[in-house]
């Protein structure tokens, strides 16, 4: 490999030549070729959940018969296990809520009452998942509501890394504990 001489030093070429280049192509192509296989790995994969709550199996834990709760449009399963009596939580309104989530097969990812801190936000605006914006409509102070949610209604395909994978139905004990 040829090298010139700078203030009495040797100094590699600077580009790679011979056979440092046939190395360096080979290290580029292997380098392409796992980030192809990478790349693979992303996306919808046919046997993934479809994020579907009918298609999905709940622990017993859970407590959920879908069959019991009340469906929307949207996918939306909803059951009240306490009917408040306090003011509605409707789009717009300010809200205090306590609640718990899970997986399907009963991992818990979240629980506010764990933490000692209610979680508060604004109804409709988009500041939680879709399926918390309509899930909590119509609420009243003092209820408490199981919500299962589709993924379209979650985080989707995206999923939140580490702890809900992509597509994940959600199950969330929602206790409504403020309007403002």
């Amino acid at each position: 490999m040829p090298f010139t001489v700078r203030a009495g030093r040797p100094c590699a070429p600077p580009f790679p030549t011979g056979l440092a280049r046939g190395r360096l192509r080979a290290m580029l192509r292997s380098l392409l070729l796992c980030a192809v296989l990478a790349l693979a790995g992303c996306g919808d994969d046919a046997s993934s959940s479809s994020g579907d709550p009918a298609k999905v199996t709940y622990a017993e834990s859970l407590g959920v018969d879908l069959s019991a709760m009340n469906k929307s449009e949207s996918g939306l399963y909803t059951q009240d296990l306490v009917v408040g009596t306090g003011k509605e939580a409707v789009n717009n309104s300010y809200v205090l809520v306590h609640y718990a989530g899970w997986l399907p097969e009963g991992s818990p990812f979240d629980n506010s009452r764990a933490r000692g801190q209610p979680f508060d936000f604004v109804v409709g605006r988009g500041e939680v998942i879709k399926g918390w914006d309509e899930g909590l409509v119509g609420m009243r102070v003092g209820g408490k509501r199981k919500l299962v949610i589709p993924s379209e209604l979650g985080y989707g395909s995206r999923g939140s890394a580490p702890v809900i994978p992509s597509n994940a139905v959600l199950v969330f004990d929602v206790e409504l504990m403020n309007v403002y």
